[in-house]
């Protein structure tokens, strides 16, 4: 798997940034430890996102690329797959649930992306991409369930062991779990005594009771502030999570909403709300980190400005 992820990271690096690693002594003050923030929302297009989007494309067949791609995605995974096609000359579908933010359907078709709208449920997103697969013979890429994606989004924190090879642990947020798994592998190949930290918000809190059940649990909970989070595991990932994670922890909407706030105010860089979630939950568990060194994923900055939650 080492080399694996070697040669993906050989792969998409002409395609995409190798993003910046920030450093606050305030929010060292505030958490009582070391941070190191990987600065994913200085990614093309602004999020991690690309990085599983290229890698999965450029793994497809001359035909399959020729053909074209689909995915369904509330926002991210879109931009990236839009991108990332339009980048490597070929045509991307993208299924986004209609309530998906607007800032993010502008970003897609500014991307090149064709952008489907569909009833925001999970059922009806797959029913949508099934259909444009069967009608027009395009290949479906998962966001977050696909090995070569999940391989992709390791790459954020491999090149921040890279940088960094003595942390004591990483933060990330957790949503349909490509980030999280990619980051298990990347930590479990590149650091011998590492650990990988989950952050959830408790109103989609799906991956933390599926370790309690060790069977993929699912919500319909779609209120949460952090939007890119309210998708489900799934068969791929799972048990890279299940047995790679250290533990999950779940986050208020208003710890949330603070942890998002200190970033903008302290650090002056924009990051969205599911990315503030793994910042989130390292304040709640900042009793446990003195003097650690921790890694902190921020996995994107596509925020609608328009409405903020300060």
């Amino acid at each position: 798997m080492k080399n694996q992820l070697v040669e993906v990271q050989e792969r998409i690096n002409p395609h995409i940034h190798r993003t910046p690693v920030l450093t606050s002594n305030l929010l060292n003050d505030i958490a009582g430890c070391e941070l190191f923030f990987k600065c994913e929302n200085f990614q093309r297009m602004g999020a991690f996102k690309m990085r599983g989007a290229v890698n999965a494309i450029m793994q497809l067949t001359d035909e399959q690329k020729q053909k074209g791609v689909v995915t369904h995605s509330s926002g991210n995974f879109a931009q990236a797959l839009a991108l990332a096609a339009k980048s490597l000359g070929i045509a991307a579908y993208v299924v986004m649930p209609s309530n998906a933010p607007t800032v993010k359907k502008n970003a897609v078709k500014g991307y090149g992306g064709i952008v489907v709208e569909c009833h925001p449920t999970i059922e009806a997103r797959e029913e949508s991409s099934n259909r444009l697969v069967a009608e027009k013979g395009l290949t479906f890429l998962h966001p977050s369930n696909d090995l070569n994606v999940i391989l992709g989004q390791g790459t954020a924190a491999m090149e921040l062991l890279e940088d960094y090879p003595d942390l004591n642990c990483i933060y990330t947020p957790v949503g349909g779990g490509g980030l999280v798994a990619g980051t298990i592998l990347a930590a479990e190949n590149f650091s011998k005594k590492i650990k990988v930290i989950g952050a959830e918000p408790v109103l989609v809190d799906d991956a933390f009771r599926s370790l309690v059940s060790n069977r993929i649990e699912t919500h319909d909970n779609k209120s949460t502030i952090a939007d890119g989070l309210r998708t489900n595991l799934g068969d791929v990932n799972f048990p890279i999570i299940k047995k790679g994670i250290d533990h999950i922890v779940l986050v208020e909407e208003e710890e949330i909403i603070e942890a998002m706030r200190l970033i903008w105010e302290r650090m002056k860089i924009i990051i969205e709300p599911s990315s503030a979630v793994a910042f989130a939950g390292l304040l709640k568990e900042k009793g446990t980190l003195k003097n650690q060194k921790v890694g902190v994923i921020l996995s994107g900055g596509n925020v609608d400005v328009q409405k903020l939650p300060f």
